[in-house]
C-alpha cells in the first residue's frame, strides 16, 4: 500500500551507474494510472526482484486480509521446518527523503493496522517494509548496460510488541541500518527457520 505526502527534500549522493542525463525538454507520455497506484506497483517490483535474489517464492492471499505477501525460504538448515514463511506488509512513500539521517525515520501507520502487525505471539511473523521513493516518477528509475538502478530502497522492521500511542494512527520508527536486500531477507529468513523472531 502506498503513502504519499509531501516530500520535505534530502541530500543527493553519487549515483552507482554515473551521473544522471539531464532532464529532456520533452517528457515521456506517462499513463494517467495514479502516482499512488504506480508506487505500489513499483514496491510490488523491488519485493520481488528481492525475493529472487534470495532464492525465495512469493505468493499473495486473495482476499487481502491486511498482509500484502507471504514470502517462503526453503533450506535443509532450518530446524523449525523445512521451508519457513514470514508475512510481509509493503508501504511507500516519498514523504521522507532518500538516505534518511540518524538511526532511524518516523512513519506513520493506522492503529488498526499496527494492532495486526504488532500481535504476539504469532505462528508466522510479520515484518513491515517501507520503501523510500523521489516524488517524481521520472527519477523512479533508470536502465543501461550497467545495470538497473532504481530508486532508493527499503527498510524493514518487526513491530511484534509495538504499542498503539494515537488516537487513530501511531508513529512507528524504522532502523535506517535494516535495508531490505537478499542479505537481510536471507538473514531474517535464517533467525526465523532456527526458531527465532525476524
Amino acid at each position: 500500500m502506498a503513502l504519499a505526502q509531501p516530500d520535505p527534500g534530502g541530500t543527493a549522493r553519487a549515483e552507482p551507474f554515473g551521473p544522471r542525463p539531464p532532464q529532456q525538454p520533452d517528457a515521456p507520455l506517462r499513463g494517467s494510472l495514479a502516482t499512488t497506484a504506480c508506487m505500489e506497483t513499483l514496491q510490488v517490483g523491488y519485493l520481488h526482484a528481492v525475493a529472487a535474489a534470495a532464492g525465495c517464492s512469493l505468493s499473495q492471499p486473495f482476499p487481502d486480509n491486511g498482509i500484502d505477501w507471504h514470502v517462503s525460504h526453503g533450506a535443509p538448515t532450518h530446524t523449525v521446518d523445512d521451508e519457513v514463511t514470514i508475512k510481509v506488509q509493503l508501504k511507500c512513500t516519498y514523504q521522507i527523503p532518500p538516505h534518511p539521517a540518524g538511526g532511524a525515520f518516523s512513519f506513520t501507520l493506522d492503529n488498526a493496522h499496527l494492532v495486526k502487525l504488532a500481535r504476539s505471539p504469532v505462528t508466522v511473523h510479520k515484518i513491515l517494509v517501507v520503501m523510500i521513493v523521489p516524488r517524481s516518477q521520472d527519477d523512479w528509475l533508470r536502465a543501461g548496460p550497467g545495470g538497473l538502478d532504481l530508486r532508493h530502497c527499503c527498510y524493514w522492521t518487526n513491530l511484534a510488541g509495538h504499542a498503539v500511542t494515537g488516537r487513530y494512527r501511531t508513529t512507528v520508527r524504522i532502523p535506517t541500518s535494516r535495508i531490505f536486500d537478499d542479505r537481510a531477507l536471507c538473514d531474517i529468513m535464517a533467525r526465523v527457520g532456527a526458531g527465532g523472531r525476524p
